[in-house]
């Protein structure tokens, strides 16, 4: 059987069950949380993120894929204890999430070298810890593939071609930016079928999530109860009309959830929480939007296909280098 890379080292793919494919237990920026921290409560963050881990695997869930990369404070050893308290499979990533700032060491670096840094990750482990990512992460925001993004985005094909591993990439369906990554993973000759082009479900354009699709990549449907990006209903419309499409072997259902999340100051998140995006959590899904969605007249064998064997599927690097 087939094993992927979680905290607690290989897991046979069909232990995986019930899955959900872009969540964070902690999202925090590195460099503030290292030069300022009485700006951080750990006791609070651990207190949220095993509330969220205990409150998911009420409704089932077995494992949670964590694309945390540099830059959103990725601690394997937390992400360990996580599961360890919870009794989750958690899932790791390499990578680098930027939109287009690097630092000098990795300007300095070639596409290969960065590349280097990753497969090093895949071989021998995060931070000392010996926990080895089952995937790679990379992003494009609103800035688009600068060179800096390219850069990464090159450097993750190159390590996803040695090793086997598949991508996640962040995208702006906005910018229409997932069209450009998968050229830029094409020319560096990467199998479409190992890529997740993340929070496709930010738009209702059916033509430009039809033309991402036509590349032969995954999406991700990944942001429910994000709002402030594009609200539920509309997603659900989305998710529907793909699905009467038969794209159902190509899709994940995320919610993009951060149980510490440190982007504003905590009486402005407050405020945003109230205002912007009132129901978005890590159970969200479970407990209005698969409802909403089976009246819709999604099926329970297209729910399982979404959240138990695509996540199987796309994390198998069995067949990789």
């Amino acid at each position: 059987m087939a094993t992927v890379e979680s905290v607690n080292g290989p897991l046979e793919l069909d232990q995986l069950g019930l899955t959900l494919i872009h969540e964070h237990f902690r999202s925090t920026d590195e460099a503030l949380r290292m030069q300022f921290p009485h700006l951080y409560d750990e006791d609070a963050e651990w207190e949220a993120a095993i509330a969220d881990a205990r409150a998911v695997a009420g409704h089932g869930v077995r494992t949670v894929v964590e694309p945390s990369a540099m830059f959103l404070t990725r601690d394997a050893e937390f992400s360990r204890r996580v599961a360890d308290e919870s009794g989750l499979n958690i899932i790791l990533a390499t990578g680098v999430y930027t939109y287009d700032h690097l630092p000098q060491p990795l300007l300095n670096r070639t596409e290969d070298q960065i590349a280097e840094i990753f497969v090093h990750e895949i071989e021998h482990g995060i931070q000392g810890t010996g926990i080895k990512p089952a995937f790679i992460k990379c992003a494009a925001d609103e800035p688009g593939v600068t060179p800096n993004v390219e850069k990464i985005h090159r450097a993750a094909a190159r390590a996803s071609v040695q090793t086997g591993r598949p991508i996640m990439a962040h995208s702006r369906p906005a910018s229409e930016t997932g069209l450009e990554q998968m050229r830029v993973f094409t020319e560096e000759g990467v199998d479409p079928a190992k890529v997740q082009i993340a929070h496709t479900g930010d738009t209702e354009n059916l033509d430009y999530i039809e033309k991402l699709l036509d590349t032969g990549c995954w999406i991700g449907l990944d942001r429910y109860g994000l709002d402030i990006f594009l609200p539920t209903e509309r997603r659900n419309a989305t998710t529907l009309a793909l699905l009467e499409r038969g794209y159902v072997d190509r899709m994940f259902l995320s919610q993009d959830f951060c149980s510490t999340l440190d982007w504003f100051t905590p009486e402005v998140a407050e405020i945003l929480r109230a205002s912007e995006v009132p129901n978005w959590s890590m159970t969200f899904l479970f407990e209005q939007v698969i409802p909403t969605l089976r009246e819709g007249g999604m099926t329970d064998e297209q729910l399982s296909r979404m959240m138990e064997e695509n996540p199987r599927v796309w994390l198998d690097s069995s067949d990789g280098a």
